[in-house]
């Protein structure tokens, strides 16, 4: 069962936030908590207090499961843009320069991995499109034929018959 957090009016801009999401996402919660523990941006602050709020609203909602033995990960991570501040910085020649102070949204949810299924799931349904695997050594030591494509033949470069070195030559 899945747990959602949200982060509303964070005063970073989205684009900076969105290097820590991309960072972390499908990520298992212990390693993406060490990674924004340890990392030097400082949105990853309060990204790392989100994800523990989503990390206690899963709790909240299977009071019967461990955190350790359920395998949480960060299902889904997405950051919108909030709004923008305008502001007015002094300019020469008595103009202004419009600052915009951006914020952002983060959508965080977090969901637990079945043990036995998630990812172990999906390699099956990707074997059937790859190449059969050879069952003895005889058929992997077979090499299927490639068919060759014909190649077209550029034209030669003709000379031009009117430079200086085409008539020395013919001389």
């Amino acid at each position: 069962m899945e747990a959602i957090a949200k982060l509303r009016n964070h005063p970073t801009s989205p684009r900076k936030m969105r290097l820590l999401a991309d960072l972390i996402r499908k990520m298992d919660v212990d390693q993406a908590l060490n990674t924004l523990h340890f990392h030097p941006k400082h949105p990853s602050g309060p990204l790392e207090k989100l994800l523990l709020s989503a990390i206690d609203n899963w709790k909240q909602k299977n009071p019967d499961q461990r955190v350790e033995d359920a395998g949480l990960y960060v299902k889904v991570i997405y950051v919108d843009g909030g709004r923008t501040l305008k502001r007015m910085r002094p300019a020469p020649q008595g103009r202004g320069y419009r600052v915009r102070k951006r914020s952002n949204h983060v959508t965080v949810i977090v969901d637990s991995r079945e043990r036995g299924l998630g990812l172990e799931m999906a390699a099956p349904a990707e074997a059937e499109k790859a190449a059969p695997v050879p069952e003895t050594e005889e058929e992997a030591l077979e090499v299927s034929p490639v068919e060759e494509t014909p190649r077209k033949k550029k034209p030669a470069k003709k000379k031009p018959e009117g430079s200086q070195k085409a008539q020395k030559n013919k001389s």
